[in-house]
């Protein structure tokens, strides 16, 4: 399945250099045919040491990973829901991606300057958040007024929408986010087919600079602030130095290591990045490997055995008959598919198993 995530901020955070740093860790656009082949979007590989293992188990021709596609969306600027800068763009793409990966500056830098004159993570955030808001409220607010008039008829379709409007309309007025409203299963369906903005998940990317004054280890009252909205809002962040991960890029496998040590930057910042956008849209992972391939296939959790098989083939699911699995680390124990049949590990399932993060499966279909 395809997954895209638009990295959008405001000017100077470090949107472009993130995305740079991405595209150097790009893979070939060739062995996903769903994926746009665009200057403006990265294929990067989910990084997963899972599947190198069953790789090397199965002495693979080929591996293939799980990929997030993420686009790089043009720079917002405050009044971009009433068309100010690239306002119309940025909407435009950004209603196209699965969910929202948001650029914050946490680095002093007199010669990098900000669009406001001075730094203020949470600043930033609440004015990107509020033009999202302000789109939001001027589609559902004429959306509204339509299925208002055209629910009269008792069209359950329309009313079922027009009660979900009725409940973020109000909401969005506030300067909250549609994903706030509390909606149930049924009607988060209705919501999702308005393409709201602020219906989307967001992923906050808290971007350092080495060698500067940052946010978090000054710890003031900027930092306080921040953790704050973080923490008492439940969102989903990650920490990384674009500038350094940039620079990484070009750095051979064998020594990045060392060079993180003396920047003083211990974790792979965009590898943190990619999980927690899969993370964020509660995806998952399962495999498929032999001697021509091992892939990482990825569905939504939750998904049944005929569901996931459709991820390979729309056969697997539609005349689906059963699947044999194994956890991957178990079939590592076995050493291959076979031994793992004759030492009886494998499982048969059928038709209602739901698929777990980390299965390798095998589909017999008619």
């Amino acid at each position: 399945m395809s997954l895209s995530i638009g990295i959008v901020g405001l000017p100077n955070v470090g949107k472009s250099t993130l995305f740079n740093a991405l595209t150097k860790k790009g893979v070939p656009a060739e062995n996903y045919p769903f994926c746009t082949i665009d200057p403006s979007v990265g294929i990067v590989a989910m990084p997963d040491f899972r599947l190198d293992k069953l790789s090397t188990m199965s002495n693979s021709a080929k591996k293939v990973p799980a990929v997030v596609e993420f686009v790089d969306i043009a720079g917002l600027v405050k009044g971009a829901s009433q068309g100010e800068g690239l306002g119309n763009q940025f909407l435009t793409h950004i209603r196209e991606v699965d969910a929202i990966a948001e650029v914050v500056r946490m680095f002093d830098d007199e010669d990098v300057h900000h669009v406001v004159g001075q730094v203020d993570p949470l600043s930033d955030i609440e004015t990107i958040d509020l033009e999202l808001v302000l789109a939001d409220m001027q589609t559902a607010e004429k959306r509204l007024e339509r299925v208002e008039r055209d629910s009269k008829g008792g069209d359950k379709e329309l009313v079922a929408e027009r009660d979900v409007l009725r409940k973020i309309v109000p909401v969005l007025k506030l300067g909250k986010a549609a994903r706030t409203v509390g909606l149930g299963a049924k009607e988060q369906l209705v919501a999702k087919g308005l393409h709201l903005l602020t219906m989307k998940p967001v992923l906050y990317i808290l971007n350092r600079k080495s060698g500067t004054v940052n946010v978090d280890a000054e710890g003031g009252d900027r930092w306080h602030a921040l953790k704050n909205f973080l923490d008492s809002s439940g969102a989903q962040y990650v920490v990384v130095d674009a500038g350094v991960e940039s620079d990484l890029s070009d750095v051979h496998d064998d020594e990045r290591a060392d060079f993180r040590r003396e920047l003083g930057v211990a974790d792979d910042g965009l590898d943190a990045l990619i999980k927690g956008g899969y993370h964020l849209l509660d995806l998952i992972s399962f495999f498929t490997t032999g001697e021509d391939e091992s892939r990482a296939w990825t569905i939504r959790r939750g998904s049944t055995a005929p569901d996931a098989g459709a991820a390979i083939h729309t056969d697997f699911r539609d005349k689906f008959i059963r699947a044999e699995v194994i956890h991957w680390d178990k079939l590592l124990e076995a050493g291959s598919w076979s031994r793992a049949r004759d030492k009886g590990v494998l499982r048969t399932e059928g038709k209602e198993y739901v698929v777990e993060d980390g299965d390798v499966m095998e589909f017999l279909h008619n």
